[in-house]
């Protein structure tokens, strides 16, 4: 690491600090030749392979705007949305890969997007999972019900008297 002061080659770590997202570790470095003080932030790249075959950086920014014209007129909100990306980085990184196919990243906006919204999400899925015909829709709309149904079921069994 090139102190940025005297362009030594060389600096020493002073203290290692990791994000409060986990993403990133921020690291004090002192210069031994000069006594400079500088700090660096380390991420790990994560780079998206686009159907083209074009590779570029990961954006959450890119997240958001493709989704957000799933939620139009939807009662969602700017904070939702980027909580919805985060969601989508974390779940990516999860898999520990450093380069993702873009249609992963959208198989990874289904789950957070279906909590978030339902409707947002069957536009979303019917544009990104090419819905062509009504039946498409139906089909999505029986399972969004069915694990809605489920859902209840296993709400109603916690709150009876002697569960656990």
């Amino acid at each position: 690491m090139f102190c940025p002061f005297c362009r030594h080659s060389d600096s020493r770590v002073i203290d290692s600090r990791t994000s409060d997202d986990g993403l990133s570790i921020r690291r004090r470095r002192q210069c031994p030749e000069c006594g400079g003080r500088f700090s660096t932030l380390e991420t790990a790249s994560l780079s998206v392979i686009k159907r083209s075959g074009v590779v570029e950086s990961f954006s959450r920014e890119k997240v958001v705007a493709g989704v957000r014209k799933a939620c139009q007129g939807r009662p969602v909100t700017d904070a939702d949305l980027s909580s919805l990306a985060q969601k989508v980085e974390e779940a990516i990184r999860a898999t520990g890969a450093s380069q993702i196919e873009a249609n992963e990243i959208g198989l990874a906006v289904l789950p957070p997007l279906k909590e978030l919204d339902e409707v947002a999400y069957l536009r979303f899925a019917s544009v990104y999972q090419a819905f062509d015909s009504l039946g498409d829709f139906e089909a999505a709309v029986t399972v969004l019900r069915a694990e809605r149904e489920l859902s209840a079921k296993k709400d109603t069994a916690t709150d009876m008297p002697g569960s656990a």
